[in-house]
Formats: structure tokens, sequence, C-alpha cells
């Protein structure tokens, strides 16, 4: 996804209509040959990201703007073996803040889920699809793409061609003015780099709208000045704060690892996750990613997979690093993310209902009994990977507002009712 989204900030003030009136297949949203007018997306207007409009578009980016493709190349795709449950809909627990228990079910539509992909021990024992989104489909991974990404960083870190320790200035001089000349890879990675950048999509004025400007591969207007690309923005960002001081979650922080991804091995993430990735996933599909006007991947949102794909992914960090019979991350990079980041300085981020989280390598860490960690996407996009139960939940979603904090209350309990069901009942409910 490219952070083009006018319509964002609004969300949070508003009521929406519930995921079955919000139904983008129901709604019929670019049906026809052209579709009618009033339901007719567009990206150059905004209208594809207005709500409920929003739900046809995150299963169709590659419609609406150009992208890079990411190529799980020639082989057969790996087998996903099948063992489904029947018990996981009726599965109760009670979210956050309320008094009366939902269902596994009923999370589904409370989360505005579009496809949901539940595999444990390897085997995907749950597998739903709603609107648009089919199992064959792809769908706008948003900030997951910032874990993906830093699972690219750590493979490097761990690997030796990146040095955590160094300053991003040597090696990308272009940023030496910059809030991140001084910052080393490893303050960029954890996020907790000190800079003067606002994420409040609710706040029209926030930088994030700027950074938003400069990626837009759309012509800009004839009294723009500003950055025209994700590199010349980077290169204005002022700094705030002292590095290393605290966690402060800011999407520039994944570009400029894309950057020095790219700078290193001379080869931008697109092509990093192919090559070292996604070819040897066994992957059914190829993923792609959004860019700006000169072809730049969004490392900060742009990734878009399918369902099933992402999965793999999931499962492969589940396994130290291996999947599809080899070894594709460095399970020192594995390592690296279960651990964590600081505490404390995750607490100066200001995340409430995540308490005693941490992060690290752009992967948000539970510290939970079940040593979960999980990947976040704004709108509901989510990775979670639980060891203890063995299990690996991932979701594509169109929650009508962006933040997480909108849909957490629901999701972490559901997901951790999910994880000890399967720890203590391995075996019932298959078919």
């Amino acid at each position: 996804m490219l952070a083009t989204l006018p319509a964002m900030h609004a969300a949070h003030a508003q009521s929406f209509p519930d995921a079955a009136a919000s139904d983008p297949a129901a709604l019929g949203w670019m049906t026809g040959s052209p579709p009618p007018a009033e339901r007719t997306l567009r990206f150059e207007d905004g209208s594809y990201f207005q709500f409920p409009a929003m739900r046809w578009s995150v299963s169709n980016f590659r419609q609406l703007m150009p992208t890079m493709n990411v190529s799980r190349g020639l082989g057969a795709p790996g087998k996903l073996p099948y063992a489904l449950r029947t018990d996981i809909d009726a599965l109760t627990f009670t979210p956050i803040g309320a008094t009366t228990p939902m269902t596994w079910a009923q999370s589904l539509a409370a989360t505005y889920t579009d496809g949901i992909v539940v595999l444990h021990r390897g085997r995907v024992v749950y597998e739903r699809y709603f609107g648009v989104l089919k199992d064959d489909g792809q769908h706008g991974a948003m900030s997951v793409t910032k874990s993906v990404v830093g699972t690219l960083g750590a493979m490097l870190v761990a690997e030796g061609t990146l040095d955590a320790d160094k300053q991003v200035a040597d090696y990308v001089p272009e940023l030496s003015k910059s809030a991140f000349g001084n910052a080393t890879v490893r303050q960029v990675l954890d996020m907790t780099t000190g800079l003067k950048f606002s994420e409040d999509y609710a706040d029209p004025n926030a930088e994030v709208w700027a950074h938003a400007q400069a990626g837009s591969p759309l012509p800009k207007p004839k009294d723009y000045t500003g950055p025209r690309s994700y590199y010349e923005f980077l290169q204005t960002v002022q700094p705030e704060g002292r590095h290393g001081e605290g966690f402060g979650y800011k999407t520039v922080n994944s570009d400029v690892l894309g950057w020095v991804i790219a700078r290193v091995t001379g080869r931008n993430v697109a092509q990093m996750l192919s090559e070292r990735i996604w070819r040897h996933l066994g992957a059914e599909q190829d993923a792609y990613f959004t860019v700006d006007s000169i072809g730049t991947p969004f490392a900060g949102g742009g990734l878009n997979t399918g369902l099933r794909d992402l999965a793999r992914f999931g499962e492969m960090l589940r396994n130290d690093g291996r999947f599809n019979g080899r070894q594709i991350v460095p399970k020192a990079a594995v390592d690296d993310i279960r651990r964590g980041g600081d505490k404390a300085a995750f607490v100066k981020g200001g995340y409430p209902l995540l308490k005693d989280w941490s992060y690290r390598d752009m992967w948000w860490v539970t510290h939970n009994d079940h040593g979960a960690y999980m990947a976040r996407g704004v709108h509901g996009q989510r990775i979670y990977i639980d060891p203890k139960a063995e299990m690996v939940i991932v979701r594509y979603a169109s929650h009508p507002v962006a933040g997480n904090a909108a849909n957490d209350p629901v999701t972490l309990p559901a997901f951790d009712a999910l994880g000890q069901l399967l720890l203590t009942r391995r075996g019932a409910g298959n078919r």
C-alpha cells in the first residue's frame, strides 16, 4: 500500500456499517464493463481508500497503481498439508474491556476479516475468505511489510553483510545531514531513532502525509516543490530527541532500512525478498510491492501477497528459519527477533494494550509465556507466531479504522485463546 490515503484521518471519528453491510462483493465495487459511476474507484482522487470502498481496494491494489513483482521463481509450489478442525469457530473468549464473551467466528466479522489461515504444526487447521479476497488472490500487507523487510535486515546482520553498530551514513552518505545520519542500523531496526515524524493518521498535518505525498507516483501539482520520491523525502527528516532513548513507531525507519539493504546488496527489497526468501518458500504466487514515481518499492507498507504464502513465511520463522526442505533465514536472525528488544524503551512508545512487549528487527514481541511475536499492519493485517502452541495465524482485513488499537481488544485475546486451544486439544476436531 502507498501511504496516499487522504480519507484515513477521518475514519477515527465516524461510525461504520458492519462487516456484512460493507461486504465489497455484495456492494459490487468495480463490477461491470465499465462499472457504474457510483461503483467506480480511482487512485488519483483517493476514492479507492474511502470506507467501505477500501474493502475492495485492499485486494486489488495492482489494478490501481504501479507495482514491482516479487517472483516466486519457476519451481513447483511447496505443499501445505491440511487437517481442518471443526472446533475453532465455537471457541469463546472475552474481548479486552468487555464483559460478554465472543466466539472466534464472531471475531472475524468484528475485525472485518478478509481472509485468515491458521497453521498448527505446519498443517492448515483453519482457512476462511470473505468479500472479494479469494484463495488465489493477493491483499495489501500494510505494515506487516516492515516485519518482512526487518527479517531481511536481520538476515544480513546475522550473515555479517550489515554491521548493526555502524551508523546509517556509513552505508548511505546521502543521509548524513538528515536525522538518520548518526543513527545506528540497530536503532533503525528497533525504531529507537530520534526523529521529528508523526505517524498519527488522524492528524492531517502529520509528517506521515508529507511522506505519502513524496512517495506517490501520481504527478505533483505545478506549484509543488517538495521531495518527489522516498529517497528524497528521507533526506529531509529532522532530528527530535536522542537516538536510543525510546521506541517510536515511524514508517520512515523501514524505508531507511530498505535503502541500506539496497545499497549493501545492490538489490532493492522486492528483488531481495524474491531472491532470498520467496523463491525458496515454495510460494504459490508471486508477491508484489507498490512503488514510488522512480520505481522504489515502499519498504514501509507496500507488500501484497497471497494469504497462504504469508502463512508459509510465518511457518518458516516458527521453524527457526527452515522451510520447504532448506534453511532460508539464518537461525541466528530468528533467535534475535524472538529475544525481543528493550522493554523500557518500548514503554515510551505509548501502547497501553501491549504491556511488557518490546520491538526488535521490526517485529512486535509479546514476551508472554508462549514466546509469541507478531507482525502488525493498519486496518488489521497480522502474522502471529506462537512457538509454544506450534501455531501461526495470518490474517488480512479491512477494518475501517487504521490504528491497531481499534481491533486489538478483539484480536489479542482471540489469538491467545486459539493458542491455548491448540496447545491443550491438539488432536480434537480434526476431519
